[in-house]
């Protein structure tokens, strides 16, 4: 098994845990599209305590990657949705997860096709 298998392993064992909902197919192509990022600890999950990682979420992955136009106020709401989805007390808001729960929720899957 890859490096990168045991790593969505990981994550798809986490997003049942958590009872996320997620298509493992989906976190498969996420996590594809996220790189060797997934290989760093700091960069390979969300801090939702940070706001200027927030940010960074809100424009880069749903203004520029899901190419939403809605209001900054629409996508942090969102943001702070997923950040309480994913658990106050999970430490491991893995950005894979994080990310797909964000294009499931805005019916944006087809952007991994």
């Amino acid at each position: 098994m890859s490096k990168k298998d045991e790593k969505i392993a990981l994550y798809q064992k986490a997003a049942a845990d958590l009872k996320l909902g997620l298509d493992k197919e989906l976190i498969a192509k996420v996590t594809n599209g996220l790189g060797p990022s997934i290989y760093n600890k700091d960069a390979e999950t969300v801090s939702c305590s940070d706001a200027s990682e927030l940010a960074r979420v809100r424009e880069n992955f749903l203004k520029k990657k899901l190419g939403l136009t809605e209001s900054d106020e629409k996508l942090d709401a969102a943001i702070k949705e997923v950040c309480e989805k994913m658990g106050s007390s999970n430490r491991n808001k893995y950005r894979a997860l994080f990310y797909a729960l964000l294009a499931k929720k805005y019916g944006k899957e087809s952007v991994y096709a």
